[in-house]
Formats: C-alpha cells, sequence, structure tokens
C-alpha cells in the first residue's frame, strides 16, 4: 500500500482513540483482493518431468465407483463412513488420509481453494502438487472506528502486513488410497530503514494450526460433517518428537517412526521450509532437493540466506538429497550431496537442525 495513505490512517485513527479488536480464530481470504505480488526467483517454478507420479488412474473401489456416479470436480463427495477420510498426526505435522483416488480428488481439492479464496500459482497434477498464490487473511484486520463508520469505501488501504501461501500435495498409498499434505508458508512486511519510510517482505514461520485448519475444512469438502472434522482432528495422535545426532560423524535426525510415517513427515517439512523438492524416490528413501534463496527483498539478504550463510554472489541454486532410512520403528535422516556422499558441512547440520525444529 501506498506509504503515505498508511501513515494518514495510522495517524487519523490514533488521534480518534480507537479501540480495535482482532479476532484470531477467524480466517477469510475471500474479502481480500490479489494481494501485492512477491517477487519469487524464476527456479524456484516446478518443472514438468515424467508421469511417476501422475494422480490419474488408480484403484477402484466401490465406494469412488458410487462418487463417481457425480461430477467430482464441482460437487463434494458423499462419505459413508468416518473411515474413509481420517487425519494422522505426528508432532506438529498433521495430514489427511482418504479412501479414494487421487484422480477423483483433485477436483475437489482444486475447488475447495479456490471456493477460499484462493488463486492456484501451480496446478501440476502430473507431480501431484498444487499451491495458492499469495493472499491476506482480512479477518486479521482491526475493526476500528475508521472502518466501522466508512466501511469498504476505503478498505483497500488496509493491510495486515502479511500473506500466506498454501501447497497441497497428493500422493498415493500402497491401499489405493490418498494422502494429503497441506503446507504453509508466510511473508511479513517489515520497514528496512531506520527512517521507517520504506518496507520490504521477509519470511515469518510456518504456522502448523492454520494447516490443520485448513485441512479441517478440507474434510467438510470431501462430505464430513462439523462434528466429525472436529472429533477426529481432536483425537488425532501424537508422536514423540524428533532429535539431532552423530552418525559416523554426520549430523543427522532421527524420530521413532516408522518409515512410512517418516517418509510423509519429511516430505511436509521440506515442503513447509522453503525447498523445492525436484524429484523422489521413495523406493530408495531419497528426497532430491534445491534450495533457492527467496530474495524477496534486494536490500535484504534472506530468511535462507542467514540460515546458510549464503550471499548474494553465490551462484546457483544449492542442490541435495534428504535420505530417509528406516530399521524397524526408528527412521534417520541425513543430507548427502549430489553425488549420494555423505554431507559434514555447516550447511549440513544446518538443515538437519531446520528439520529437526519442524519434526518436534
Amino acid at each position: 500500500m501506498n506509504q503515505f495513505s498508511r501513515l494518514a490512517l495510522l495517524s487519523l485513527s490514533l488521534s480518534l482513540a480507537a479501540c480495535s479488536t482482532l479476532d484470531s480464530d477467524k480466517i477469510d481470504y475471500k474479502g481480500a483482493a490479489k494481494g501485492p505480488s512477491l517477487d519469487v526467483p524464476p527456479d524456484l517454478t516446478q518443472l514438468s518431468r515424467d508421469s511417476r507420479y501422475s494422480v490419474q488412474g488408480g484403484a477402484v473401489t466401490a465406494s469412488s465407483f458410487k462418487a463417481g456416479q457425480t461430477n467430482l470436480s464441482t460437487a463434494p463427495i458423499a462419505v459413508t463412513s468416518l473411515s474413509d477420510v481420517r487425519i494422522e498426526r505426528a508432532g506438529n505435522q498433521r495430514w489427511l488420509v482418504v479412501d479414494r483416488p487421487a484422480d477423483k480428488l483433485w477436483g475437489p481439492v482444486r475447488d475447495f481453494w479456490q471456493e477460499n479464496g484462493f488463486l492456484l500459482a501451480m496446478d501440476q497434477a502430473n507431480l501431484g502438487i498444487m499451491e495458492t498464490d499469495w493472499a491476506e487473511n482480512r479477518a486479521k484486520l482491526p475493526l476500528d472506528f475508521i472502518r466501522n463508520s466508512i466501511g469498504k469505501a476505503l478498505d483497500a488501504l488496509y493491510s495486515t502486513g502479511e500473506r500466506d501461501k498454501f501447497r497441497t500435495r497428493l500422493e498415493r498409498n500402497a491401499a489405493g488410497g490418498t494422502e494429503i499434505f497441506i503446507s504453509h508458508r508466510g511473508m511479513i512486511e517489515v520497514y528496512s530503514t531506520a527512517q521507517k519510510d520504506t518496507t520490504m517482505w521477509q519470511p515469518r514461520a510456518a504456522d502448523p494450526e492454520l494447516e490443520t485448519e485448513f485441512l479441517r475444512r478440507l474434510m467438510l469438502k470431501l462430505g464430513m460433517t462439523q462434528e466429525q472434522s472436529k472429533t477426529l482432528v481432536a483425537a488425532s495422535v501424537t508422536k514423540t518428537s524428533s532429535r539431532i545426532a552423530t552418525v559416523n560423524g554426520q549430523p543427522v535426525v532421527q524420530i521413532d517412526d516408522g518409515f512410512d510415517r517418516a517418509w510423509r513427515r519429511v516430505g511436509l517439512s521440506l515442503d513447509r521450509t522453503g525447498f523445492t523438492v525436484e524429484d523422489r524416490d521413495r523406493s530408495k528413501g531419497i528426497y532430491f532437493v534445491r534450495y533457492v534463496e527467496p530474495a524477496a527483498d534486494k536490500v535484504d539478504p534472506g530468511f535462507f540466506s542467514k540460515i546458510f550463510g549464503g550471499s548474494k554472489s553465490d551462484s546457483g541454486p544449492l542442490k541435495y538429497r534428504i535420505a530417509v532410512v528406516s530399521e524397524g520403528n526408528s527412521t534417520t535422516i541425513s543430507v548427502l550431496n549430489v553425488s549420494g556422499t555423505p554431507e559434514t558441512s555447516t550447511n549440513a547440520q544446518r538443515i538437519v537442525k531446520l528439520i529437526a525444529d519442524d519434526l518436534k
């Protein structure tokens, strides 16, 4: 927003001694116009590679056949039992498990985000990934004297100074069903000078509670009632947290989970922490990831640059392999370089800490 307009509104609000209220539990992205474009390096754009993760096809079940008699891309799918859609939890991460083929869910999930006020910046069924554009939660705006008096006439001049985007990933499981992951990424507008005359955007922490709320809303879209969705979210089981260890001189993350659950959790953590998953090989337990500094504003070195000790002069993206290796109910997550050799550098230590912190 125009800086002069913002300061004028703030000054007027203070002069009138208006009282502000903020309903932190309310979520409303529908009332917002498209938020200001946040610059993202072009290399962050996902490229189509092959069809190994295509959501087309899949196992046919009686419930999916019955649901297929209606237009699944425009109407919620009827749920015949609580076992059709369930939520699983590990630490602060949750995801849905739906006993339906992924190609029957892609349309309803796309409609879900659009109905909640989002534009889709990525819609790649062959990768099983869709991502919203940056949007503003207008429910966070204070209902002060000016907004109540003038209404929407000057509403466009108000801003929360925050933007959110959500990535949804669909993966087929061995039973022919689908696992749905929703990860949040946030940006916040801050002053970039001591004079507070210019602003810049920088990353802020992911919000697991926001992810959970949209998972719950998606359960409603898939046919559950309010009561059923709230019951399942409240009953989701918490697992133990992660821990950092050193194995043969290499920093690793250890969690008390078998491979299937650990694989899901690591994938969600990579989505949350800003890495781009270029490819994945579940049979070998490998995620092929790419890191590119977000560069939200040129005057700021960026969140990830600070983490990785990089600079604007760094050339090209950094590529790693994240290995997920399980023995029974225990799993070790480690960082490998592009050739598959164990990584023991400072960068590897920081990546391990990022993943461990998110897996808590």
